[in-house]
């Protein structure tokens, strides 16, 4: 990925920051977005220690000016862009939808599909001129229904039906749009456990860990899992993949899970 340019939404943490990290290392020059502007200054810097090409652009994948502005600063810095990875995402807690705050869903769907819509809005004008990638960070949540997530459901079966009409309207264009839908992983999302007492944090993660437990591998995938998909989606190996929905997920999608 010599002289390719790739902008990473959500790269503060978790699967973002090792896409970025990925790409880093295959040669991208990596722009690291995200809201948490402390974890993304040093998730750029961390790239940059190893050898890499990397900047820190604060941004708010929701707010259509400062997505426009995460653009134009990209481009001004790196002349063009190659790679949009739409990461940036939010859980919306746990509880069925008639328990759900409006406010509480319309944060959801504002980060996890208008952020999405917004970056390839400003984005797919570079992309045509580059032939360039999209990959989008989708979830087997919007492949499924799933317990008390009505919000998170809907955002990424938005994410997951975006990318097939995207690859639609681009491919003659040259743009490829591609997604992967992760299952569990082990990540934190938004610092949810850090938020929590330790006996609860601890309990959060003994149910994530006992879930993953009943899918086919057995385990919670490690982020650099994803991230090795992700890269190869953005690669020339995938050269002939567009609208792609690449599940993540160690078998769990493939199988009923028989809670026990």
């Amino acid at each position: 990925m010599d002289g390719r340019v790739a902008l990473v939404t959500g790269a503060s943490g978790g699967i973002g920051r090792a896409t970025a990290h990925a790409l880093a290392a295959a040669g991208a020059q990596v722009v690291v977005a995200d809201i948490e502007v402390g974890a993304g200054e040093d998730a750029a810097s961390a790239i940059r220690a190893e050898g890499g090409t990397a900047r820190f652009i604060a941004c708010d994948v929701s707010e259509p000016e400062q997505v426009r502005a995460l653009l134009a600063q990209t481009v001004a810095a790196f002349g063009h862009l190659d790679i949009l990875i739409n990461n940036a995402g939010v859980s919306g807690g746990a509880q069925r939808l008639h328990e759900m705050e409006v406010e509480a869903w319309d944060r959801v769907i504002a980060v996890n599909l208008r952020g999405p819509f917004l970056c390839a809005r400003y984005a797919l004008p570079h992309l045509m001129d580059r032939r360039g990638v999209m990959v989008n960070v989708a979830s087997t949540y919007g492949l499924i229904g799933a317990p008390q997530a009505p919000a998170y459901c809907a955002s990424k079966g938005g994410v997951v039906n975006l990318t097939r009409q995207l690859a639609v309207d681009y491919g003659p264009s040259g743009v490829r749009v591609n997604a992967v839908c992760p299952g569990y992983v082990d990540t934190d999302m938004g610092g949810q456990r850090g938020r929590l007492p330790p006996q609860q944090a601890a309990a959060a993660l003994a149910r994530r860990e006992g879930n993953a437990a009943r899918q086919p591998l057995g385990r919670q995938a490690h982020v650099d899992e994803v991230a090795r998909v992700v890269v190869f989606l953005a690669s020339d190996a995938s050269s002939f993949m567009t609208g792609s929905i690449v599940t993540v997920d160690g078998g769990c999608t493939s199988t009923f899970n028989y809670a026990q």
